[in-house]
């Protein structure tokens, strides 16, 4: 009778540890695919702000080009037209 007692609380026991255990690695799953949401969150955003600034610079960089080039053709014209 005794074996019997010891071997239940043996077994159930086991099952309350493998119980523990599979809760503890659903949490530490649920933590890895946080950090991993969150990391990439961040490096898209990163990526984003980098590309917008990235396509700014270029795109007043050319603005620039273009309105010397426009002021460039204005002059001439003015002095064509005073001379």
């Amino acid at each position: 009778m005794k074996e019997n007692a010891v071997i239940t609380i043996i077994s159930i026991t086991i099952i309350v540890l493998n119980m523990m255990m599979i809760i503890v690695l659903d949490i530490k799953n649920a933590i890895m695919m946080a950090t991993m949401a969150e990391v990439t969150t961040v490096t898209m955003a990163e990526i984003m702000v980098a590309t917008m600034a990235e396509i700014t610079a270029a795109t007043m960089a050319e603005v620039t080009v273009v309105v010397k080039d426009v002021a460039a053709v204005g002059a001439g014209c003015f002095n064509l037209i005073n001379n």
